[in-house]
């Protein structure tokens, strides 16, 4: 004898179903209600939509199960189901469920309001796990901003210590400067005083005593190893060098250290425009204020400056910009400046 699909479906309805606790009179006592004695019923579905899908051609019976299975939502989630179950050989017979208000098969379709309450809690839901998430994303972008801050302040911290050495050792070096040039006007003057005492027929003074002390201190210099010079050392010795070369024009040196001092300077404050990394060899004002004065071209080259091929222009590469170089140039001008003293010797 065979069984149909209607059959099995209610067996199983059936045999799955187990009564509510209220329906036991003792505990541990088997269950009052009987199977049996329960009836099968058309579920109730929402009547609108039942009623859209039956002008859309479906059958009630269709329409019915469709919307029951579905969830009784939506003409959409009904038409889906129908579209997935269309080969089941039961789809045009009217569904049954056991009429227990207590099971869950039975239980009423959602309210429009009730729908909405749920839609409402996925939503705050859904905007809660958001939140959390973006709560996380914050704290990480914390955390690397906190990282990325403290890496800067040491490359900051790094960088003016740097600083701060490369300004003593320059005050050292002018001092050391402008010792040597006192030291160069005390013996200028020393050879002139011995000058005039031999035009007057008089006898040179005795040699200082404390002169032949220096020998030793100078003999003991000479055994100390020679350093390789930075290229602050270099730029320095060539301007001391365009100085002693032009020894009787100090308005055209001065003018010539301010000249670079404004190329180096355009150059460090603009490093991405290429008008201030560009300087035509032959523009009347360059010639006469830098390029026809001994080390004033040699000077921009130790900058980074390049002579290109056609010999026309001096150029700064973009990828040939250093910081620090441009400003040891511009310190090493600013004490050429200011230093009364500078390239005396």
């Amino acid at each position: 004898m065979q069984i149909s699909m209607i059959g099995l479906w209610r067996l199983r309805s059936l045999s799955s179903w187990r009564p509510p606790r209220r329906l036991m009179r003792h505990r541990g006592r088997a269950p009052v209600m009987r199977a049996a004695s329960l009836k099968m019923v058309v579920p109730e579905v929402d009547s609108d939509l039942l009623g859209q899908l039956e002008s859309m051609g479906f059958p009630t019976a269709r329409a019915t199960r469709a919307l029951h299975y579905s969830g009784n939502s939506s003409i959409e989630a009904a038409i889906n189901w129908v579209a997935e179950h269309e080969d089941d050989p039961d789809i045009d017979q009217m569904p049954l469920v056991p009429n227990d208000k207590m099971t869950e098969a039975n239980q009423p379709s959602l309210t429009p309001e009730e729908i909405k309450m749920k839609a409402q809690e996925l939503r705050e839901r859904a905007l809660k796990k958001k939140e959390e998430e973006e709560r996380k994303t914050e704290r990480e972008r914390e955390k690397e901003r906190i990282r990325i801050g403290k890496e800067l302040l040491e490359a900051k911290r790094i960088e003016e210590e740097n600083e701060r050495k490369r300004i003593l050792a320059l005050r050292k070096a002018e001092k050391e400067e402008e010792k040597r040039a006192r030291e160069k006007i005390r013996q200028k003057l020393e050879e002139d005083k011995a000058e005039r005492r031999r035009k007057l027929g008089l006898p040179p003074e005795d040699p200082v005593s404390s002169k032949p002390s220096a020998a030793p201190e100078e003999q003991k210099k000479s055994f100390l190893p020679v350093k390789p010079a930075t290229k602050a050392e270099r730029m320095r010795d060539c301007l001391r060098s365009l100085k002693q070369h032009h020894k009787d024009e100090d308005a055209k040196v001065k003018r010539a250290f301010q000249t670079l001092l404004t190329y180096v300077g355009n150059a460090a404050k603009n490093p991405n425009e290429e008008k201030f990394r560009k300087i035509r060899l032959n523009n009347p004002t360059f010639q006469d204020r830098v390029g026809s004065l001994h080390g004033g071209v040699e000077f921009l080259e130790l900058c980074g400056f390049e002579k290109l091929e056609d010999g026309e222009f001096l150029f700064l590469p973009r990828d040939k910009v250093d910081m620090a170089v441009l400003n040891s140039a511009g310190s090493e001008l600013n004490s050429a400046i200011a230093n009364p003293f500078f390239g005396v010797l």
